[in-house]
């Protein structure tokens, strides 16, 4: 083990859409990263290529589902291994239903997944936070603008979503005296390759007219959040859900 000069951050779900741009933010802010990917080895192995390519800093990937909790244990001992600790975790991995419905259309199995994935496995990487970031750091959760808004169909996500929101309140409590900040960040509509897939440019384009800013937003603006949240103007920012959304809601 070398122990990073720079600062270290975790960040799952960190290969593909928003994570990705939240990875790439960091790099070029000469942060040394430990990255969560559940199955897109390509998706990693070009995310890693890329920033080691264009900056000075280290990235290692680490496959697994963060509904598990050795997946967690293996991000946080990663970081230990290869840079000495971690200053900065930020969980971006999420899970929707396979087939958005009802309450009462939907399954045991997508209720599980989203519950596993956005409850269970926030909760493991806030906890496991809690244990090892380092004096100054930074914990970040995703929640999401659709909870505020009451999206149709998306009743367990949005479930999901607000639990986060009461963890991240809870632990920003909890961690008082440790000069560590605990947020989340509650994105609207963006384009990704998951959110924009099977929705038409007449979806988008609809979508876009609900914002007063008159776009869907792009995985940058969330970066842009991100990287205040994080940075050192950041610090007096604790305990809060901050909406990254063009006003949506």
């Amino acid at each position: 083990m070398t122990a990073s000069t720079r600062r270290v951050a975790i960040v799952t779900g960190g290969t593909r859409g928003i994570g990705a741009a939240l990875a790439q933010r960091l790099a070029d802010s000469g942060v040394d990263l430990v990255v969560g990917y559940a199955q897109d080895s390509s998706s990693a192995d070009a995310l890693v290529r890329r920033i080691e390519k264009a900056t000075a800093v280290r990235v290692v990937a680490v496959r697994g589902d963060i509904a598990r909790a050795e997946t967690v244990d293996a991000l946080f001992a990663t970081a230990d291994k290869e840079f000495g600790g971690v200053d900065i975790v930020i969980g971006c991995a999420g899970a929707h239903a396979r087939r958005r419905g009802p309450l009462a259309e939907t399954d045991d199995a997508d209720l599980r997944h989203v519950v596993d994935v956005n409850l269970l496995g926030t909760c493991r990487l806030l906890r496991a936070a809690a244990r090892h970031v380092r004096p100054g750091g930074r914990v970040l959760a995703f929640s999401s603008s659709s909870m505020a808004l009451g999206v149709p169909g998306q009743a367990v996500y949005n479930a999901s979503k607000a639990a986060v929101e009461v963890l991240v309140r809870h632990l920003a409590r909890e961690l008082a005296g440790r000069d560590v900040t605990v947020n989340a960040v509650a994105p609207g509509p963006t384009g990704t390759d998951l959110f924009l897939r099977g929705r038409t440019p007449e979806d988008i384009e609809a979508l876009a007219q609900q914002v007063p800013l008159g776009r869907i937003g792009r995985p940058e603006d969330v970066a842009d959040l991100v990287s205040f949240l994080v940075g050192p103007a950041g610090g007096w920012i604790n305990g809060q859900v901050v909406r990254s959304n063009g006003g949506i809601v």
